[in-house]
This record gives C-alpha cells, sequence and structure tokens, in this order.
C-alpha cells in the first residue's frame, strides 16, 4: 500500500463527504465484492444517505451493489456480518451512531469473536460507518458512543476529521479482515453545499492517485512543546483553535489526533508526552468511561515520571443530550473549556 503525505501547494480540496464517496467508489471498482447496505442509501434520486455520501453511486453500481435496506440495524449488521462470513467486503451504514445499540449482539459476540473463536479460519471484513456527535438532534441522535468498542477486542475504532485522511483510512478499512467501526462527525461532513460551518472550512487536500494511510497510526496536526493535546473530531478543531489563543501567551501546545482509538498509536502520543510534560485530552464522548479515561490511565503508567502536571480531561457532561441548542452547547467541550484546561494544566 503507497501512505501519501498530503501536500502544501497545489491542493485538490475536498469535503469529508465527497472524501468518502470517492474511496467508496474507487474500492468497489476495484473488488466487485464490496458492496453497499443500508436505510435509503441507493433511494432512486434520493440524498445519498442520511448525509449525501453515496450520491450518484447507484447510478454507477447498481441496486445489486447499492443495497437498501428496511428500518432494522439488527437487520443490517446481521446480513452484513454474514456477507463478511462468506467472503463479501460489506460497508454498511447506519444513519446514527446512536442505532450500534440495536446490533450489540451481532458486532460484539459475533464479528468481534469470530476470527478468534474460529481459530482464524474466519474473518469479519467489514466496514460499518457511523455518523456521531451533537447537531441539535437530541439524546437519542448524538451521541458519541466510540468508548464502548474500544472495549471491544477484535474491533478496530476509527474516528476521521479530515477528508484527506477519512478517504486513505476507508480504503485501508475496506481492505482489512477485521470488522472496522468507522465514526465520523456530522457536523464535519461538508456535505449537500455546506463546505464551511461557523467559518471552519470543511475541505481538506485529497491527491488525485490514489492512497491510503494506515489504521494505528495518529497524527500530529500541530507541533509544540508546553502540552501535548489529544482531541477527536470537533474537540480537535476546538483544541486547534484553543492552541493558536494560547501561543500568543507562550503556551505552544502540540495537538494530536490520533485517528484510531482501536489498535491506539501508543508510542506517538508517549513520545509527545515524553516531551512536553503534560496532557489534555478532549473528546465529545462523556466523561465517566470516556476513552481519553483510558489513554489517561496508559499515559499515567508508562509516563508518569514525566508528567509535570496532572492529566486533564475535558468531555461531555454525564448528562443525556439536550436538544436546546444552547444547552447542547453547555454540554459538550467548547474551545474556552479547553483552553481553560490547557491553561491549568500549564500552570501546574
Amino acid at each position: 500500500m503507497t501512505v501519501a503525505a498530503p501536500p502544501v501547494n497545489g491542493e485538490r480540496r475536498l469535503t469529508i463527504a465527497e472524501a468518502l464517496r470517492e474511496a467508496i467508489a474507487e474500492e468497489m471498482r476495484h473488488d466487485e465484492k464490496v458492496f453497499l447496505i443500508g436505510e435509503d442509501v441507493g433511494v432512486p434520486g434520493g440524498f445519498g444517505g442520511a448525509f449525501g455520501v453515496y450520491l450518484g453511486l447507484t447510478e454507477e453500481f447498481g441496486h445489486d451493489r447499492i443495497i437498501d435496506t428496511p428500518i432494522s440495524e439488527k437487520a443490517i449488521a446481521g446480513a452484513a456480518i454474514g456477507a463478511a462470513l462468506m467472503g463479501m467486503r460489506p460497508i454498511p451504514d447506519l444513519q446514527y451512531a446512536d442505532f450500534l445499540f440495536e446490533c450489540m449482539d451481532e458486532l460484539v459476540n459475533q464479528a468481534a469473536k469470530m476470527r478468534y473463536m474460529s481459530n482464524g479460519k474466519l474473518s469479519v471484513p467489514m466496514v460499518l460507518r457511523c455518523p456521531v456527535g451533537t447537531a441539535n438532534r437530541g439524546a437519542q441522535h448524538g451521541q458519541c458512543p466510540e468508548s464502548y468498542f474500544v472495549h471491544v477486542p477484535g474491533l478496530k475504532v476509527v474516528c476521521v476529521s479530515d477528508a484527506y485522511h477519512a478517504k486513505g483510512l476507508l480504503k485501508s478499512a475496506v481492505r482489512d479482515d477485521d470488522p472496522v467501526l468507522f465514526f465520523e462527525h456530522k457536523l464535519l461532513y461538508g456535505s449537500k453545499g455546506r463546505e464551511q460551518a461557523g467559518g471552519m472550512d470543511l475541505t481538506a487536500h485529497v491527491p488525485e492517485e490514489e492512497y491510503f494511510f494506515p489504521i494505528g497510526k495518529a497524527v500530529v496536526k500541530r507541533e509544540g512543546t508546553s502540552v501535548t493535546v489529544v482531541a477527536t473530531h470537533m474537540s480537535l478543531y476546538r483544541s486547534l483553535a484553543a492552541a493558536e489563543e494560547l501561543a500568543r501567551d507562550g503556551i505552544e501546545c502540540e495537538v494530536i489526533d490520533p485517528l484510531t482509538l482501536l489498535p491506539l498509536d501508543e508510542e506517538t502520543i508517549f513520545a509527545s508526552v515524553r516531551k512536553t510534560g503534560r496532557l489534555v485530552i478532549a473528546h465529545e464522548d462523556t466523561l465517566t468511561g470516556g476513552w481519553g479515561a483510558e489513554l489517561a490511565a496508559r499515559v499515567a503508567e508508562e509516563c508518569l515520571y514525566s508528567l509535570q502536571a496532572p492529566i486533564r480531561r475535558v468531555a461531555s457532561h454525564d448528562v443525556p443530550l439536550p436538544v436546546a441548542p444552547i444547552m447542547e452547547q453547555t454540554v459538550v467541550p467548547s474551545q474556552a473549556r479547553i483552553k481553560a484546561a490547557i491553561q491549568r494544566c500549564c500552570e501546574g
């Protein structure tokens, strides 16, 4: 596999929705065993799934490979796992990651364990796409449930935040022989003409030539020496914005996007913590039992004597997500909360 690095100039810029669509199309052309299955993914004249990622794919690949289903996540996951066991490479789509709880048995007891229980004779090469994150949709349509699945051996858990890594990782995930949960934030798609969000450019450079990005590799989005900040999805961009503000006060943040939570790139994160001596973790999942708690524990075990201050976590409060925008904004990590946590960490 070729692993490309994003160049600075001469950029072709895509949104995450466009990059995912391109990755899926390339993989479907590459391998006839790749197919899509989900709700409203191939409706004629439709909207290409809940967030427009599949627009135009039905016209090229037809309904034999773009398969619309009834509203049953249990059926979608079960059919996909069965197809994967028989040698296909399905990409099941869940309109919202909250609906993963409808198919927990299929994912946790079946897909994740088949390779182990068969002594390696069976595999489940499946990529389950899951939109996450708050977008004024309330308690059952805005959660970030990644941490539930980081707990499950046999799964791989990916969180993408920009178009370049979304495409490279999705292509790697489709060719992986293990089940991959692929989490994408609703506010970062840039689909349906929404290439800007709150003044933030939702496009990134995506090379025209084929490339892959490896599962299990983090990226340093901003280099610094004062404090390490590890964040995903919207919290990543809020961390980067906070880092720019803090730089004016002499606090240089090193901001890391882990990209894959399982397996986690400990080497990159530990090296950064040993350099800066401080760690702040930001994510939209709830505080208690979030993946940030696991990362904090691992850093405490392996980098304790490098730490110059207590590890800080910034997460959603431990409450159901409200639908009212002003209440939702209070619950999830804001740029101000992340900035304050970094400042407290650097005071120690």
